[in-house]
């Protein structure tokens, strides 16, 4: 058998015979479709009688940013702990690189970095001291360079101690000790809980150039804004289970906002007129709370010629978005 490789990309080989003459052709074909980093199957894990996960199926592509959004409790860090093989699960598989999360661990955590919710770090050394031992797991020359770079982005000091930095400034160096060694897969688990919003969008682009050099990024939050602004794909997880896992272009689609609009005086619902309320909720006569999912402008056009104490336009919390559109999705 020959195996020609032309360029950049690489080239499969088909065998044929034709007849009694035996001829080889050689036909070109396309690598195959971009496989799959993280490979979860039927993944549960129970503690004791409580449940963390149940029967948790997902796949996570090369190149992706994936976001795993559900509100606090969902099983998320569950599921990460897993991957990392901090404990085990009860039953299922977790597969990264095509490699078993349990079985081949220690080749899996060379080449992937992790941001946990909290930082647990070796707080009587400098910042410095810290990453330039954790770089030190892994073989690359540029550490010092890297350290330097990433720390100036961060705005970290990183000559100090670590017992004398603030809960945002250690989920920093975190960041930096995740990022040193250009990792092939990127876990986050909440990662930009104490970040104030200038160091959350430089930690974004950050991610965001990572991505475009090839790191598939597993980002897990309870903020759908964060998920939005950043993931390709998102999967949904509430009460240990997975709920949906689709783009973030259909999610967006999707999305609500709630509504709270006070008037004067008691108002009929039903005589606004408004297409795309939904959920609505009138307390006391004259506060009306509901998810809105029409356009903004016809909402905004309806109640401009309307008498209206207050008007408040948000987000709604992730779980009035599940409550609302997987309502029908009974738990098993």
């Amino acid at each position: 058998m020959i195996q020609i490789c032309s360029g950049p990309e690489k080239q499969h080989t088909v065998k044929l015979q034709e007849g009694a003459s035996g001829i080889l052709m050689m036909l070109k074909r396309p690598a195959p479709d971009t496989m799959n980093i993280i490979e979860i199957q039927n993944l549960s894990k129970y503690y004791r009688r409580s449940r963390g996960i149940e029967d948790i199926t997902l796949n996570v592509r090369q190149g992706d940013i994936f976001g795993f959004i559900g509100p606090n409790g969902a099983g998320k860090s569950t599921t990460i702990r897993i991957l990392l093989n901090l404990i085990f699960p009860t039953s299922g598989t977790a597969r990264i690189f095509g490699m078993d999360a349990v079985r081949d661990s220690r080749a899996i955590r060379g080449r992937i970095g992790f941001v946990p919710s909290d930082a647990n770090l070796y707080d009587r050394m400098k910042v410095t001291e810290f990453l330039h031992y954790s770089a030190a797991f892994y073989t690359r020359d540029d550490r010092s360079d890297r350290i330097n770079e990433l720390a100036k982005i961060l705005e970290l000091d990183i000559e100090r101690k670590i017992h004398e930095l603030s809960s945002g400034n250690k989920k920093k160096v975190s960041i930096i000790q995740s990022l040193i060694h250009h990792p092939e897969l990127l876990i986050l688990d909440e990662p930009t809980v104490g970040l104030d919003p200038l160091i959350q969008s430089r930690f974004f682009n950050l991610l965001r150039e990572e991505n475009g050099s090839g790191t598939t990024i597993f980002f897990s939050s309870h903020v759908l804004s964060e998920v939005q602004a950043l993931c390709k794909t998102v999967g949904i997880v509430r009460n240990g289970k997975i709920i949906k896992v689709e783009e973030i272009a259909t999610l967006r689609k999707k999305q609500l906002k709630k509504i709270t609009a006070v008037f004067p005086e008691e108002t009929d619902l039903k005589s606004l007129g408004i297409r795309g309320i939904e959920s609505a909720e009138l307390t006391s006569g004259r506060t009306l709370i509901f998810l809105f999912s029409g356009d903004i402008n016809d909402l905004i056009g309806i109640i401009s010629g309307m008498q209206i104490e207050n008007l408040i336009i948000e987000e709604p919390p992730l779980e009035e978005i599940f409550l609302h559109f997987y309502a029908d999705h009974k738990e098993q």
